[in-house]
């Protein structure tokens, strides 16, 4: 199954939908503004993100989701 690839607005715009889905208006605009207002720990994440992989694993996806989106 090919997707198609999103562009950035597309992303925003599915972005602020599942936050609003999930999290309610009030809460997805204080995730937002959160956001905005303190720095990220952009290393933290990836370990939650990545916990329990391997390098392997991470690059097999990769390498899929890159092989899916080419025309």
């Amino acid at each position: 199954m090919k997707t198609k690839a999103l562009n950035d607005t597309e992303i925003k715009l599915r972005g602020i939908d599942a936050l609003n889905k999930t999290l309610g208006a009030s809460a997805a605009l204080r995730f937002l503004n959160l956001l905005h207002r303190e720095p990220t720990d952009y290393v933290e994440i990836s370990r939650r993100l990545y916990e329990g992989q391997t390098i392997d694993e991470i690059f097999k996806r990769a390498k899929k989701r890159r092989k899916e989106k080419l025309p």
